[in-house]
């Protein structure tokens, strides 16, 4: 079933995180699902720590960009929303290549909402899964 209540492409979302932190890390918008949305980052000298690993703080910013996206488009035209809470678990490194996260919905309601992502290698191993509550805001 389809969850957007607002136009959503992958040329949307680069336009609405352009000239953010989202560009300046190199992520990219990839696919948008009925119920799903995925971008990758590069493992690059802008996105590694000093021991050559994704810094952790890229992981969460590719994370809270998916969620946040996710429950930006699917809010009703008028409502913003803004984050509450994230968290993540970082479970394996990536030195080199591309990390792909792709986020789904939890729960979608009237205050909250809530997004799972999931951090993927090239090779396919989970590297990070992050989960971020969102409140809705409702029109002024």
């Amino acid at each position: 079933m389809r969850i957007w209540k607002r136009p959503i492409s992958i040329e949307l979302l680069a336009h609405h995180n352009a000239d953010s932190a989202v560009t300046h890390l190199g992520i990219e918008f990839l696919e948008v699902g009925d119920d799903f949305i995925r971008a990758r980052v590069p493992v690059d000298e802008r996105t590694r720590q000093p021991y050559g690993l994704l810094h952790g703080g890229v992981s969460v910013v590719l994370a809270e960009t998916l969620g946040s996206c996710g429950a930006a488009f699917a809010a009703p035209e008028g409502h913003r929303t803004v984050g509450l809470d994230i968290n993540a678990n970082h479970l394996k490194g990536a030195t080199s290549g591309w990390v792909t996260g792709t986020t789904r919905p939890v729960h979608i309601g009237r205050s909250t909402q809530v997004w799972a992502i999931e951090l993927m290698n090239d090779a396919g191993e989970l590297t990070c899964v992050s989960r971020i509550t969102m409140a809705m805001l409702s029109p002024r």
